[in-house]
């Protein structure tokens, strides 16, 4: 679901309610001691948990003293994010 290469984290597939709290650890585990750029490109479907997900690693990388972007959101990723009126929180590259 989440691969790595170099400074980069890649997740693949559906990111929802049933799944989220398996791909947010998964996650956490591949930061480091780098900035990470986070590329959801592959994500197929999302739901509210999704947006939760990326506040949360957001904040996570932060209280590791780190700074990750997100980079390729697809379009219903964005659209809840405006929704939720939490887009300008979600750092984009």
């Amino acid at each position: 679901m989440i691969s790595r290469n170099g400074d980069k984290l890649y997740v693949q597939g559906a990111i929802t309610v049933d799944n989220v709290a398996s791909v947010i650890e998964q996650g956490v585990a591949l930061f480091d001691r780098s900035d990470l750029v986070i590329d959801l490109a592959q994500v197929t479907e999302v739901d509210s948990s999704a947006i939760s997900m990326l506040l949360e690693w957001q904040r996570k990388a932060h209280g590791q003293n780190r700074q990750i972007c997100f980079s390729n959101l697809p379009k219903n990723m964005k659209n809840l994010a405006q929704l939720y009126g939490v887009s300008e929180l979600i750092p984009l590259s």
